[in-house]
């Protein structure tokens, strides 16, 4: 088969790194891969593992975007791809409508991947237009059959992304990263260490985080909070509120920002616990599963992907949505307890998400 995925850029992110893992499970497997993009950082790996990058500008959500469907269009008719797979709301636009031109003779297989929970309203419904739809979990079939019931349950495949075991199973980080940490944080010398991973944004808890810690530190748990995740430059006010938010509750001591961690692994292999407080529910939870693969307790809102990953795995670690008293209840029973989480296994790795994947194009195709 050839198959063409499209997205807005190739950056970073949960959507651009399932598009490269589908993209050279693809390529191992005899099939030719396209991606279509603005462009990235990640246009070398994709490359190196036997794609082929068409760079059109598909990431602006701008009426003057509408150019680039006569352009898309023509690779359609030249590539002739057997799959078309959307996974981008304004690329899918652009994308469907060129696939729309084509006549039914010249068209590719649609599909299309619902990533998260959009707003509700016809400039998300596009994600649903395909002839067959993914879903990366459980409670974003949930949300596809509720807030679009024309869509026919027969044409919804669950396919959860996945992880490479191996590359958690076991993993402890090498002598030399060990010591650079240790140089770089000996205040964590016989610390309980809790990891709040996720960019700076009032949507992932950090509040709820500090008074978890504020709370164990009452305790008398010698407890130090880490806080890995991109400040966007608009948010650096937010940053700042952050900050004064430790000062007021007497824990800015115990609380660190990292920033971006391009060895987020490592840092979750070294720290005691992990927290996925995201205010709102999450398509999936790609962190707190690596969290899980590497052994370490999490304690998350019961909601979205995160409260089937840990109702799979590690059933004690959750808490109703925003209920801190319940948080802090449940932090110190894990810790007295020392309970650690289930072993990952299928459907949750990441040669199941391919294989999946792949399931869905052969379905259309044959």
């Amino acid at each position: 088969m050839k198959v063409i995925q499209i997205l807005p850029e190739l950056n970073a992110g949960g959507v651009e790194r399932g598009t490269l893992e589908i993209a050279s499970y693809l390529v191992d497997h005899g099939h030719e891969s396209i991606v279509i993009s603005n462009g990235g950082r990640l246009v070398p790996a994709l490359e190196k593992g036997g794609s082929w990058h068409i760079q059109v500008p598909v990431h602006r959500k701008a009426l003057s975007s509408l150019g680039q469907v006569l352009k898309l269009r023509n690779i359609f008719l030249k590539e002739k791809p057997d799959i078309l797979h959307l996974r981008s709301r304004m690329p899918a636009w652009l994308a469907w409508l060129a696939w729309m031109s084509l006549g039914k003779r010249n068209r590719p297989h649609l599909v299309t991947t619902v990533h998260g929970f959009y707003s509700v309203n016809p400039y998300s419904a596009i994600m649903t237009r395909g002839e067959r739809v993914i879903a990366v979990s459980d409670s974003v079939r949930g949300y596809i059959r509720e807030n679009y019931p024309k869509v026919s349950p027969e044409i919804i495949r669950v396919v959860p992304r996945g992880i490479t075991l191996s590359d958690y199973t076991g993993f402890s980080p090498s002598p030399d990263w060990l010591a650079k940490w240790c140089e770089e944080h000996p205040h964590l010398e016989g610390k309980y260490v809790l990891l709040l991973p996720g960019r700076i944004t009032r949507l992932k808890g950090h509040q709820d985080f500090f008074e978890l810690v504020a709370a164990l530190k009452q305790d008398g748990v010698p407890v130090h909070g880490l806080i890995a995740g991109d400040t966007h430059p608009k948010k650096r006010a937010y940053l700042d509120e952050l900050k004064q938010a430790t000062h007021t509750l007497g824990i800015s001591n115990e609380i660190e920002f990292l920033g971006h961690r391009g060895d987020l692994r490592e840092v979750m292999a070294v720290s005691d616990m992990v927290c996925a407080l995201s205010q709102q529910p999450e398509a999936f939870g790609r962190t707190v599963l690596e969290a899980l693969a590497l052994g370490k307790p999490v304690v998350g809102y019961d909601c979205g992907g995160v409260s089937e990953l840990l109702g799979h795995y590690f059933a004690d670690g959750r808490v109703p949505l925003g209920d801190i008293p319940r948080l802090i209840e449940t932090a110190r029973a894990i810790i007295s307890s020392g309970k650690k989480p289930l072993a990952v296994e299928p459907p949750f790795v990441l040669q199941a998400m391919c294989r999946s994947t792949l399931d869905v194009y052969e379905e259309l195709a044959r």
